[in-house]
């Protein structure tokens, strides 16, 4: 019914900057939180960055500063600026939607693929 699709995940340096974007598309009346979390080898899955549809924003301690999430709400897409980046923030960024389908219907959580972001030393 809704489909997140991600993109922007590669290789860099460590130092250097990636943009991960998501774009939400299917039966969409509106969409209240989008996310992004990642997960690295033999960790758990760990929420980075979120926006409300207040727009309101939360970022995970170890990225604050470094990393940017907006929203362009017209395109129902979410992005991931991340800058200064790190060997430690390797990982697979997976994209998160609260989506309403309908007016009064209710709320339902959707995932992205997941795409691989790798930060060489």
């Amino acid at each position: 019914q809704v489909q997140l699709v991600e993109s922007g995940g590669g290789l860099v340096q460590a130092g250097g900057s990636l943009r991960l974007s998501c774009a939400a598309s299917g039966t969409i009346f509106s969409i209240n939180a989008m996310d992004w979390y990642r997960q690295a080898p033999g960790k758990q899955r760990e929420l980075v960055a979120a926006t409300s549809s207040g727009g309101s924003t939360n970022y995970a301690d170890s990225v604050k500063g470094r990393f940017t999430i907006s929203r362009d709400n017209a395109k129902n897409t979410v992005y991931l600026q991340m800058s200064s980046l790190k060997p430690e923030d390797t990982a697979v960024y997976y994209c998160h939607a609260t989506v309403r389908g309908q007016l009064g219907g209710p709320a339902w959580s959707y995932w992205g693929q997941g795409t691989q972001v790798t930060v060489s030393s």
